[in-house]
């Protein structure tokens, strides 16, 4: 898996890199299938954009974006939101025939 940190207009510093690349690689736990993880932090107007974008096998990239005037806050509640969308793809492939009746039990409704 490849990990890459950009800033834009501006500089973060090693130790909130650190802590960046160590919690987006935990989202390996949560999908085994990612392949690459990028993460953009654009500074505007004393604003810190932050952008990741995950790219797994056999589906379209996951993508999350959030605004504070912290880094840190930006990033945790992006991460979050890929989370979340992960949490969710991940749930509606495993569980994708789980709700319907089984054959022999809807013939008899």
């Amino acid at each position: 898996m490849h990990v890459e940190i950009t800033c834009r207009h501006g500089h973060v510093k090693d130790d909130v890199r650190a802590y960046m690349a160590e919690k987006v690689e935990k989202l390996l736990t949560y999908f085994e299938r990612i392949t690459a993880i990028n993460v953009t932090i654009s500074f505007e107007n004393s604003h810190a954009k932050v952008e990741i974008l995950v790219d797994a096998e056999h589906k379209h990239d996951f993508v999350a974006h959030d605004t504070d005037d912290q880094v840190q806050v930006a990033f945790d509640r992006a991460l979050h939101k890929v989370e979340q969308q992960i949490h969710k793809y991940k749930e509606k492939v495993q569980n994708h025939h789980r709700h319907e009746l089984p054959k022999s039990l809807a013939g008899e409704q």
